[in-house]
């Protein structure tokens, strides 16, 4: 046979194979402006990617306008901001809405940003009933762990349902709650505490959408049928893999025997998965690829526990914000193992599987126990310091694994013997948010607010305003304050107004105590000594200026730096440099921790050190940690930072060593 006639008949046979459709394939974009970050969704799109994933600006998402005093900093950093519906039609510009389904990553001001999207769909004529996408909208995750919270804890699950009964009616194809067990994950939970939070959450959310008596008992599984989730997927894959398995099943047993679901297609548990950023190494970057390739193979193998969409991150995402190439690279994962592998030509090739039962029956028991512990409690929002607790020690077990050895990480503490990376050397290897966007953007801002009809949005604000203090649905008063051209920061302050703030609790002060180690009992015999010769016990003050939400970090330096027998002041997330340097003064602290991860270190960094010196506090020495380049460490440095700490940086007892000399070395300065 000839080598055509060979090809063709491998051609026929190929064409007849029945494959499954292929999930959502994503990359989580958006930074600088919304002109810059609609040009790379229109890039990514031309390169096969088949749904958009919104990342936000820390701003947009606390419901601050670009030029608010905590804003300064954030402004375009992790995401794009979106100030008005002017900001979201440029960033959708040309993207027909009613084709393509968007995934935006929201949650304190979910309502808001749903309502600017629709506002959008409006005005470009996009059909609402033809809308598909999602918004995060999980607000129980950001008091454990992400941190993008604004209101307490009760008027959030209100704007939840009332996103929830709107869509619904409106929306109908829209996912309008996206139970997010991802950040869970990152702060350090257990596959058993992703499971038993994440369902804890989404009954806590249905619960609430039940009591309301908004949604007639015959509808009840339309609204079941439209919840979704977000997970995480970690370097265990087997492990994840029967977790995702878990969870299918879990939710299938919750949503018939608690709500009553008759229907399985409203049953099903539909899922999208952006896989562990967590376990993303510093000192190797170019292992990350490998990582995430296994990763998502957890969220992909099984094909009755396969994730609907995925999005991966970069692999050096451990160094700073990504490039497109980057983002494109691992664009191409993806699209490789979809299209080029035979995946998707088989059935779930996991049914049968002794181990696999095995495994998945065991974590389904553990997540029981869990949340039936959890409902003993009063439910999710009950839970919520115990929850936080538990994910602080679970982190801090982690930790403590990688210090010894226990859990082997490669190039981090083994296998560390290593050639230079041609691909992270130079100071293009990641992407860097030009400082002048924010200054551009807060000029666009106040021209948007100069030029709109101001009666119009005064209006339409006092309209939502009524609406939150009558109890009434949020959404159609939002969506119209979106078109009169109402900002993010208006639609935030008028709920603040009427709803409060909150502030989570930290886990740190209940956290077990770490394991003893010889290692830590020599930190604390220093701390012992230098502590005797300062006549007080040495006090650390740790401190999250701006929008930075990702406290996983602080809170470990918090609880090590206790347990290693330091006095620690840790009051959360998002302070303004003035009140981190006032309670410096206020409580007469040694020693001042910063953590940013959120690449605004260089501004908020400065301004700290300035008002420090303003105060007389040249004494006190400052460390900063966080993911941040070594051309910005020098930087950091040169205003006076004391030492700079990044993810390569694992063992907290040499950081507290470390922190215990500063100290002293200071004191003798002085």
């Amino acid at each position: 046979m000839s080598d055509t006639k060979s090809r063709d008949n491998a051609k026929t046979k190929t064409s007849k194979i029945q494959r499954d459709k292929p999930w959502l394939i994503r990359t989580y974009a958006g930074h600088s402006t919304a002109e810059k970050s609609n040009a790379l969704y229109k890039k990514n799109l031309a390169k096969g990617q088949t749904g958009l994933s919104i990342a936000f600006d820390l701003p947009t998402q606390t419901g601050y306008d670009s030029d608010h005093e905590l804003a300064r900093g954030e402004v375009g950093k992790v995401g794009v901001p979106v100030s008005h519906i002017g900001d979201m039609l440029t960033l959708l510009d040309g993207i027909p809405l009613d084709q393509m389904n968007t995934s935006m990553t929201i949650n304190a001001t979910a309502a808001w940003l749903l309502s600017l999207y629709i506002a959008v769909a409006d005005k470009t004529g996009a059909s609402r009933d033809k809308l598909t996408g999602t918004i995060q909208n999980d607000i129980i995750k950001e008091y454990l762990s992400r941190g993008t919270y604004v209101f307490p804890p009760e008027p959030s699950l209100r704007l939840i349902k009332d996103t929830i009964v709107f869509s619904t009616r409106n929306v109908p194809k829209w996912n309008p709650t996206n139970v997010c067990s991802y950040h869970l994950q990152e702060a350090g939970a257990t596959p058993v505490q992703e499971l038993a939070y994440a369902l804890a959450t989404s009954i806590a959310v249905l619960d609430t959408v039940k009591a309301s008596g908004e949604v007639p008992p015959e509808e009840f599984g339309n609204v079941v049928g439209r919840i979704s989730f977000f997970v995480n997927a970690g370097m265990r894959f087997v492990t994840e893999m029967c977790k995702m398995r878990a969870f299918g099943e879990l939710w299938d047993e919750i949503t018939r025997e608690r709500y009553g679901v008759t229907d399985p297609k409203h049953r099903m548990f539909r899922y999208g998965v952006q896989v562990n950023s967590l376990g993303l190494t510093e000192p190797q970057a170019e292992n990350n690829v490998y990582r995430i390739l296994l990763e998502m193979l957890a969220v992909t193998l099984s094909k009755n526990a396969r994730a609907r969409a995925v999005q991966l991150p970069a692999w050096n995402e451990a160094l700073g914000l990504p490039r497109p190439w980057d983002q494109q690279w691992s664009l191409r994962m993806q699209q490789i193992v979809a299209f080029e592998t035979d995946l998707l030509e088989y059935g779930d090739i996991f049914d049968g599987s002794v181990e696999v039962a095995k495994k998945v029956a065991a974590l389904k028991e553990e997540a029981k126990a869990e949340l039936a512990t959890i409902e003993k409690m009063g439910g999710a929002i009950a839970s919520i310091d115990y929850m936080k607790r538990r994910l602080v020690e679970s982190n801090t077990s982690r930790l403590s694994d990688i210090e010894s050895g226990d859990l082997i990480v490669v190039g981090v503490n083994k296998f560390t013997e290593t050639e230079p990376s041609p691909l992270s050397g130079g100071t293009d290897a990641i992407m860097v948010v030009d400082p002048a966007v924010e200054a551009e953007q807060i000029g666009k801002l106040k021209a948007w607010r100069e030029n709109r009809d101001s009666k119009k949005a005064a209006a339409a604000l006092a309209e939502v305003e009524r609406a939150a203090k009558e109890g009434r649905n949020i959404m159609e008063s939002s969506i119209e304050a979106a078109k009169a051209g109402v900002t993010t920061g208006e639609w935030g302050t008028a709920l603040r107004k009427i709803f409060g703030e909150y502030r989570a609790p930290t886990g740190v002060a209940q956290a077990a105590v770490a394991r003893d180690s010889t290692q830590l009992e020599a930190v604390r015999a220093s701390v012992d000594e230098v502590s005797d010769r300062l006549g007080r016990r040495i006090k650390f003050l740790v401190g999250k200026p701006g929008l930075d939400g990702h406290s996983n970090g602080a809170e470990q330096i918090a609880v090590r730096a206790r347990d290693a027998g330091m006095e620690v002041v840790y009051e959360g997330i998002r302070l303004t440099p003035g009140q981190i340097v006032r309670a410096a003064v206020d409580e007469g602290v040694h020693v001042v921790g910063l953590s940013i991860l959120s690449g605004s270190h260089v501004p908020l960094v400065k301004d700290v050190m300035e008002r420090m010196r303003k105060e007389g506090l040249d004494d006190v020495p400052v460390v900063v940690g966080g993911i941040i380049p070594p051309e910005d460490a020098k930087t950091l440095k040169a205003f006076g930072v004391a030492a700079v700490y990044t993810p390569k940086d694992f063992q907290l007892n040499d950081i507290m060593a470390d922190i215990v000399k500063l100290v002293d070395r200071y004191a003798k300065a002085a």
